[in-house]
């Protein structure tokens, strides 16, 4: 059976912070429907109506295109242990870049990585818990180092230029806000 909130209660909060993975899925108003999986400590409980996660570099930008066009997002927590449960969060985002008033504060609150791109913020409306028994139950979920090591070999610079070359635009040509007027960070 589902539930429905109007706030991430406590044992949700408890429930996120537990999960190696989780997803995200956005969509422009016209064009393809975008779902990344996420992982690494890179997600945040801020309060009962807000999450933010660090966005690393990627092969793409989709979420900051469609959060830019839109706003909406969910985030869906889905265990993968002994406890079938799936959580998804329901809300509207926007991303928080290095000339925004908000990012050292934001920033200070997960470790430090390499290839940082934008911190996602999420402002949630809804949550919705369900069951989750038609999940399979995997053993050993664990962290890959792979996308540290990768932006780690490359050195300081190159994953800005990546994203110059790669993260402008989503794949539907939807501008994503990375490079944008530094004027909006007097907001």
């Amino acid at each position: 059976m589902s539930e429905w909130f109007k706030r991430i209660t406590p044992a949700m909060k408890e429930f996120i912070a537990e999960q190696k993975v989780f997803f995200v899925a956005t969509a422009p108003s016209e064009g393809r429907i975008n779902l990344s999986p996420k992982g690494m400590d890179t997600l945040r409980v801020v309060d009962e109506h807000r999450v933010l996660y660090l966005d690393l570099t990627g092969s793409g930008n989709e979420t900051a295109a469609h959060l830019l066009e839109n706003g909406r997002v969910t985030i869906m927590f889905c265990s993968f242990d002994k406890t079938a449960r799936i959580m998804r969060l329901y809300g509207r985002g926007r991303a928080i870049h290095p000339r925004d008033h908000e990012w050292p504060d934001y920033l200070a609150l997960f470790p430090a990585e390499p290839g940082v791109r934008q911190i996602m913020q999420i402002d949630v409306a809804t949550a919705m818990t369900s069951c989750g028994y038609g999940v399979p139950r995997l053993e050993g979920l664990a962290e890959r180092d792979t996308l540290r090591k990768y932006w780690e070999s490359r050195g300081g610079d190159a994953p800005e230029k990546y994203q110059r070359d790669q993260n402008l635009e989503s794949i539907d040509g939807l501008p994503t806000g990375i490079f944008a007027d530094q004027s909006r960070s007097a907001k």
